[in-house]
């Protein structure tokens, strides 16, 4: 009886074993037709918050799509440095017309 309980045991504890692994050509987690970005940050005008903030990344079955992830930080990042160069521009700017003022003010 115990040799009978142990071989039970080892044939149960197999067919388990290969029903999770998936001994076969099948896969454990079929591949899912992934999902397209369906409202894309705009191309002709800059990016503001509301956009940012409707923005909403398609979920692919291991989480979200590093294509469409990468894709809107990669077009974030070229924004945010594109206006930290325009203020800083500016800010340069603005000091120079405020040193040329303040020289003038001073040569009277």
């Amino acid at each position: 009886m115990f040799w009978f309980l142990l071989i039970t045991m080892v044939v149960v504890v197999a067919a388990v074993t290969l029903a999770v692994v998936g001994g076969g050509d099948s896969e454990v987690l079929p591949e899912a037709a992934p999902e397209q970005l369906v409202d894309p940050l705009p191309l002709t005008r800059p990016v503001d918050r509301a956009d940012v903030e409707a923005l909403r990344l398609p979920v692919a079955a291991r989480g979200y799509r590093m294509e469409d992830v990468d894709d809107v930080l990669d077009r974030l990042a070229a924004e945010l440095a594109e206006r930290d160069a325009r203020i800083a521009e500016l800010e340069s700017a603005l000091a120079g017309a405020a040193g040329d003022g303040a020289a003038e003010g001073d040569g009277r």
